[in-house]
């Protein structure tokens, strides 16, 4: 399986059995809740909603939306709400994470706890999803977010937390494109020669689930056309899902150039955790937050 639009990512959502639930962190916030009780009208989540009680019912009035009392959660500041809500996520109370007004670090602070957090042993990268006109389904870019230079064994984990997280959303052995400027190994370019390690991992079984290729330029995993002229032959070739960014100023550029140049619509979220965690800039549209919460929806497992 693989999904061509977010509209369908949307409809998969609708049809689960079980509705999941999202703990909403300092959730006195207008732009968030319009988000999340979008997506409670679309049939997507259940929300429990954790902050300060006053405010978050002054928004919800504000919103002309209504929820039980006993779905809000006062708390006396915004590191007592992360707390509360990884808490939550650990007696299986919450399904995932949604952040709120609420600082991000303040709340991974609280994710990241060696005792009460929600690590899982590793790296947490920025998994975002667009869908792109032209394109002909949804394509993954990581890492534009967390990870600022990883190196190869990071690099490796970013990989895995990407497919682990197409694979538990439904697809099979996504392909995966390890970005360079080139697709020959050059020992000037270390970028190229992480690819290649990469590469050859997956080969020996070391990274599963997935066909990974690299190095590669953006040209020939894009375009079946640039690549046959180049006498390149890859599965990956006009077929990606994941692009793997070689730094965190690559994946950022990258995935704001197809929003802002290219039209393309973005969800994207936290992986790497127990659970998937939505950490939205403060810059993302009502619908990027909305999606976000769709996204993580469907990749909870």
């Amino acid at each position: 399986m693989e999904f061509r639009s977010f509209d369908e990512l949307i409809k998969k959502v609708q049809n689960n059995e079980k509705k999941k639930k999202v703990a909403v962190v300092s959730a006195q916030d207008e732009h968030t809740l319009e988000a999340v009780f979008r997506a409670v009208k679309d049939n997507i989540v259940e929300p429990v909603l954790i902050g300060d009680k006053d405010k978050i019912k002054k928004v919800l009035q504000s919103l002309n939306v209504k929820l039980e009392e006993s779905n809000i959660i006062d708390v006396e500041n915004d590191a007592v709400a992360a707390e509360t809500a990884v808490k939550l996520i650990n007696d299986n109370k919450a399904d995932f994470i949604m952040k709120g007004k609420i600082q991000t670090a303040d709340l991974l602070r609280a994710v990241v706890n060696k005792e009460k957090g929600l690590r899982t042993g590793r790296v947490m990268s920025i998994l975002a999803l667009h869908e792109v006109p032209g394109y002909h389904k949804l394509l993954a870019i990581t890492d534009g977010g967390m990870m600022m230079y990883p190196n190869l064994e990071e690099k490796k984990q970013i990989i895995e937390n990407a497919v682990n997280t197409l694979v538990d959303m439904g697809y099979e052995n996504p392909k995966v494109a390890v970005l360079a400027a080139v697709e020959n190994v050059n020992p000037k370019m270390p970028e190229t020669v992480d690819a290649d390690a990469l590469k050859k991992m997956n080969l020996s079984g070391e990274i599963k689930n997935c066909i990974v290729e690299g190095p590669i330029s953006y040209d020939l995993t894009m375009s079946k056309e640039s690549a046959e002229i180049k006498g390149y032959s890859s599965p990956v070739c006009q077929d990606a899902d994941i692009l793997i960014a070689p730094n965190i100023t690559t994946g950022n550029i990258l995935s704001k150039a197809l929003i802002y140049s290219a039209g393309a619509k973005m969800a994207g979220f936290v992986v790497g955790a127990k659970v998937p965690i939505v950490i939205t800039s403060r810059g993302a549209t009502a619908e990027e937050k909305y999606l976000s919460l769709v996204l993580s929806a469907s990749a909870v497992k």
